[in-house]
């Protein structure tokens, strides 16, 4: 597949990876978007930046982003694709 295919996959619901990434068990899934309040942001969030500007019921979203499950299987959190990873034509469906 290429990276258009594998956009609609991930858009599908489907965890895709690159055939020529090194790393065992890697792969990147859409992450859908969400809100919660205020109250809830935590020390790293932009949102909770701007806490000042906020009461603690106010809604925070959080817009659906691209997230990848590393070789260490940490999750890393708004991954994004080089040029490489864009142009590549070795993309799969994962399970």
């Amino acid at each position: 597949m290429d990276f258009g295919d594998a956009l609609r996959a991930l858009k599908a619901g489907a965890k895709v990876a690159r055939q020529g990434w090194n790393g065992k068990g890697m792969w990147i899934a859409l992450t859908p978007g969400s809100a919660f309040e205020a109250a809830h942001a935590k020390c790293g969030h932009a949102a909770a930046k701007r806490a000042a500007e906020l009461q603690p019921d106010d809604e925070i979203e959080l817009l659906p982003h691209i997230d990848m499950r590393a070789a260490d299987g940490c999750m890393v959190v708004g991954w994004l694709a080089s040029q490489t990873d864009m142009l590549a034509e070795d993309w799969v469906v994962v399970e």
